[in-house]
């Protein structure tokens, strides 16, 4: 007999629906798996089979094939045990397959035939509800997860013969509700304020600008300026996440396997800081069959990369298509995938190798050509994508015992917000461009247009600086998202000025 039972993959990021075909023939015990299946799918059929047994279930004695449709994409992972456990079980009739045409079904098996949590669940309820799936069966640890996608009635399996009962009929299910809203609603905020945050109101002023716009940043400053502490509360001052970013955000960390527990959505804006030690694959994503890397982590939200010299030269480099088009792709003699990758980057650097070059109180023990290797390290292409380069001063221990707590984050957030629904307002209509940061020639071109006091500042500093045609773009972008958050919608002199001062690079600290 032959029985049809409907799963799902995950491909990058994104689900695609797969059709598990089960045929029981006449002939000697088998059991094979065919559908360009990886080596996690093609053990299933152990841990299938001792879960029917272990489920109370005749194991039927007879020529097992397995077909995974469609055969030219590759499957992985366990998420096909349970499909493939009741698609044979629906083969030898202890099924009716009417309710497996319209269900989708996902799960792994333990041997005692419990349902264990796979990842990616999120994409693949996604990809079910596309498809015109009505129902999914996942693992009770996934469903609040799969619960989020509107339109679709997600069941909790928790063990393999609750699954058969139910679809069989002799159960009853209630499918699992969430709200994505009260999920918001519950959201209990940041660990961290710019509050605790002293001084440094010109580097505050530019991680404000920098949030308003998506702009990336540069910090750099001689050891406990606040470089690391003020990079850390920068999500807390982005704006509140809309709910298509969380879904995409939740999407990332689940096919990662990174989803924490009981967080079905994730409400706020992600904050990675991988060590410098990370490999190319580590930060952009790779592997056999491409996995996200950190900047694929840090979607709609902030990669912070401390010590930003010291990253391997070939690792900072790759960063260059991400930091352009807000997408990484990884190709593969097999495949290749795209990752989305639209972040904040902040980068935070000594000034020298010792770190007191330009400090006041220790003196600098590095040699110049020490200096020169040292910032060497970052190239120049990259020091180009890089918006905004902000010197951090030393701060005074008068200044931390004399001076109230900063501005807190929910005021900082509060302009943010209002900075970017113009900018939203800007772009509506426009795909995929959602802040000025994003902006290309032509749209820096129709937005930015300057009068002539303006136009003349930016063309002498342009001149006066050796800055290149794409330090001139970011100015202008930089120079809309200052205007932004004065409430204006052409920059004006004051702006622009302001702007070039943010993106000039400092050498003589």
């Amino acid at each position: 007999m032959l029985a049809k039972v409907i799963s799902c993959a995950v491909a990058g990021v994104d689900g695609l629906a797969v059709r598990v075909e089960v045929d029981l023939a006449q002939g000697l015990p088998s059991f094979s798996t065919v559908g360009l299946a990886e080596g996690a799918v093609r053990e299933a059929k152990d841990r299938v089979r001792a879960a029917i047994k272990n489920t109370g279930y005749e194991f039927p004695q007879r020529r097992i094939t397995v077909n995974l449709a469609p055969a030219s994409v590759k499957k992985e992972g366990t998420g096909y045990d349970l499909p493939i456990a009741l698609g044979i079980l629906a083969a030898g009739g202890l099924l009716p397959p009417d309710p497996l045409e319209q269900t989708a079904i996902a799960g792994e098996l333990s041997l005692d035939g419990s349902v264990r949590p796979v990842p990616g669940v999120l994409p693949m309820a996604l990809a079910a509800r596309q498809e015109g799936i009505r129902r999914f069966l996942v693992p009770a640890a996934n469903a609040a997860e799969a619960a989020i996608v509107q339109g679709l009635a997600v069941y909790a399996i928790e063990r393999l013969d609750q699954a058969v009962d139910f679809l069989a009929g002799r159960t009853a299910l209630a499918p699992l509700a969430i709200d994505p809203a009260e999920l918001f609603a519950r959201h209990e905020g940041y660990a961290v304020d710019f509050a605790d945050v002293k001084g440094q109101e010109y580097a505050k002023r530019a991680m404000e600008i920098a949030a308003a716009g998506g702009h990336n940043i540069l910090l750099t400053g001689i050891p406990g300026t606040g470089k690391t502490m003020m990079a850390r509360r920068l999500p807390t001052i982005l704006p509140d996440l809309t709910l298509e970013e969380a879904i995409e955000t939740t999407k990332i960390f689940s096919t990662a396997g990174l989803l924490p527990e009981k967080t079905p959505l994730l409400t706020t804006r992600p904050f990675r800081a991988p060590h410098h030690t990370v490999s190319d694959a580590g930060l952009i994503g790779g592997g056999q069959i491409p996995r996200p890397g950190e900047v694929s982590l840090a979607h709609n939200g902030v990669l912070f990369l401390d010590e930003l010299p010291e990253f391997k030269k070939h690792v900072l480099e790759v960063l260059r298509q991400p930091l352009e088009d807000g997408t990484v792709t990884i190709a593969r003699a097999a495949t290749s995938l795209s990752f989305p990758a639209r972040f904040t980057l902040v980068g935070a650097m000594n000034p020298c190798p010792c770190g007191y070059l330009g400090d006041r109180i220790r003196a600098c023990t590095c040699t110049p050509l020490q200096v020169q290797r040292y910032r060497s390290r970052l190239s120049g292409p990259l020091l180009d994508r890089i918006d905004m380069h902000i010197e951090v001063p030393a701060v005074q221990v008068k200044e931390l015992i004399d001076q109230p707590s900063g501005e807190p984050s929910h005021a900082i957030r509060a302009r943010v917000n209002r900075a970017r629904t113009r900018q939203r307002r800007r772009f509506a209509g426009a795909a995929r461009l959602y802040c000025n940061a994003q902006m290309s020639a032509k749209e820096v071109k129709k937005f930015c247009r300057l009068d002539g006091a303006s136009a003349e500042l930016l063309n002498r500093s342009i001149t006066s600086l050796g800055l290149s045609a794409r330090a001139y773009h970011r100015i202008l972008k930089i120079a809309l998202t200052i205007a932004d958050l004065a409430g204006v919608d052409t920059p004006t002199t004051a702006h622009i000025a302001e702007a070039i001062q943010y993106r000039r690079v400092q050498y003589d600290l």
